[in-house]
């Protein structure tokens, strides 16, 4: 069960098919409020400046210290692409241009759907931020792949060098199980 209490009128919830529906939902055994618990919305940046692709080194859990492309939960109320735009900049306070939807990866196992763009760095203005201990510019052969965060992520490079030295970047949809 997901919740415990309804965030409606606090009574307690019962896991149950609401009428309707073919899903088990926690239902209000009070008001019948039926709470939805949907993936999670990642979205980020394959940020490039000269050929360089910009990662952080993380200052969060999970995986504090690894290394990353710069990307967290989409907001409410804000476009994917407003969204991949602030955690950029607030991993890497480099402001940034998207080029195009790049990845959408659905990543089953733990409910979250990653939609990654191209884009392009504005200047050399960057650095760390509260969310990152480290923020630099690395060429395909210097980047420390033993040490990415998430497999996600190692896959988005990946297929990124790849496209790239094809120079044909197609929008691809990926699931990870």
């Amino acid at each position: 069960m997901d919740i415990k209490f309804c965030t409606t009128c606090g009574s307690p919830v019962e896991l149950k098919i609401p009428l309707d529906d073919d899903h088990m939902r926690c239902v209000c055994t009070n008001c019948g409020e039926v709470h939805y618990s949907n993936p999670k919305m990642v979205v980020g940046c394959i940020p490039e400046l000269n050929g360089r692709v910009l990662l952080c080194k993380r200052n969060i859990e999970p995986q504090k210290g690894k290394w990353t492309l710069p990307a967290g939960y989409l907001e409410n109320k804000e476009s994917v692409q407003d969204g991949a735009l602030r955690e950029t900049k607030e991993e890497t306070m480099a402001d940034v241009d998207i080029i195009a939807p790049y990845r959408l990866f659905n990543i089953v196992f733990v409910s979250q759907v990653y939609l990654m763009f191209r884009a392009i760095i504005k200047s050399d203005k960057f650095g760390p931020t509260k969310e990152s201990t480290d923020v630099r510019l690395f060429s395909e052969k210097d980047i420390p792949w033993d040490d990415i965060a998430f497999d996600v992520i190692k896959q988005t490079l990946e297929h990124y060098f790849k496209d790239r030295g094809k120079k044909e970047f197609l929008f691809k949809i990926f699931d990870l199980r």
